[in-house]
């Protein structure tokens, strides 16, 4: 493909921003993997069609988000992370799903409230629309580095005390057993690509234009009775999700 091509000017989306979505595809492909090294400024500056400023700022915002490095009389290092795999099954849980490749992970409560549902939300939990549930926002992270975000709802007439115990404990899975539920399964999950909106970008301390992978999903009791709607964003560049049967 023609790079210049691949940047298109009056489309309301910043040159620099489509030149960063552009080179964070390439590392995510291992372009760059045979030096460790982006193409010099000048070199990217012709290859897209522009000035060298518009690739400095597109390299500014990769660098802020960890995925490259300036290295003065060097150049720019990309900075190589393996992706976490985090497995989708019938029992999925973000700390043992983990498992030994991160050191501690954490769920932060950032906020809860009591709502009436209605929509996707109702008919995942298979309850009436204007039902009151529990919204919890969470942000989920693994030594330190926001892996996701979430929204949760719970059927508060089952489980009138999950935000006391997620805020305490750091896990949903925990505070379903505190609330006496001590296990639940994947019903479904539903998978879509999207760039991250403004708050994405910020819970989870990405670049304009970076990609999170959207869960929507329903987990159950051991009857098969909803417990909790969830739609989760992952990181694209930090985690790979994979599909157990």
């Amino acid at each position: 493909m023609n790079a210049k091509k691949a940047v298109e000017r009056q489309t309301g989306v910043a040159l620099w921003r489509q030149i960063a979505d552009l080179i964070r595809s390439s590392i995510s492909n291992g372009d760059y993997d045979q030096t460790g090294m982006v193409p010099p400024e000048i070199v990217l500056a012709g290859q897209f069609g522009v000035n060298r400023h518009t690739v400095r700022s597109a390299l500014a915002a990769l660098a802020d988000e960890g995925l490259v490095q300036a290295i003065q009389g060097r150049g720019t290092m990309v900075q190589r992370k393996e992706r976490l795999s985090f497995p989708i099954s019938r029992r999925t849980r973000f700390s043992q799903g983990l498992g030994g490749q991160a050191r501690e992970t954490v769920a932060k409560l950032l906020s809860q409230a009591v709502l009436p549902v209605a929509g996707d939300v109702a008919a995942g939990l298979r309850i009436a629309p204007g039902t009151d549930c529990i919204q919890l926002s969470l942000v989920s992270s693994a030594d330190g580095r926001p892996v996701s975000c979430s929204t949760n709802f719970f059927p508060i007439g089952r489980f009138p005390h999950m935000a006391e115990h997620v805020e305490k404990l750091g896990s949903i899975t925990k505070a379903f057993a505190a609330e006496g539920l001590p296990d639940y399964v994947r019903i479904s999950t539903e998978l879509v690509a999207r760039h991250a909106d403004a708050e994405e970008l910020a819970l989870l301390r990405l670049s304009p234009g970076a990609i999170v992978i959207e869960a929507t999903a329903v987990n159950g009791d051991p009857d098969g009775v909803p417990v909790q709607f969830a739609r989760t964003r992952f990181a694209a560049d930090r985690v790979k999700l994979k599909i157990e049967t």
